[in-house]
């Protein structure tokens, strides 16, 4: 009986064990990060989204 017990406990354990899993994490959210990144410029060499910010920065700094 204690045998069994023990071999029950072993393979908890070992099913409860995640090592590696936060740098699997850490793989995705980076990932992600360049991926949103890629996208944000994309986005910015946009001619049309050149000229928004442009205009945006000319009237803040114009003050009107």
């Amino acid at each position: 009986m204690v045998q069994v017990i023990e071999k029950v406990r072993s393979m908890q354990r070992r099913l409860r064990e995640d090592r590696g899993a936060a740098t699997a994490e850490y793989a995705i959210t980076i990932l992600a990060a360049v991926g949103f990144a890629g996208l944000l410029v994309a986005l910015l060499k946009g001619d049309e989204v050149k000229a928004i910010l442009s205009e945006l920065v000319h009237r803040a700094l114009s003050g009107g």
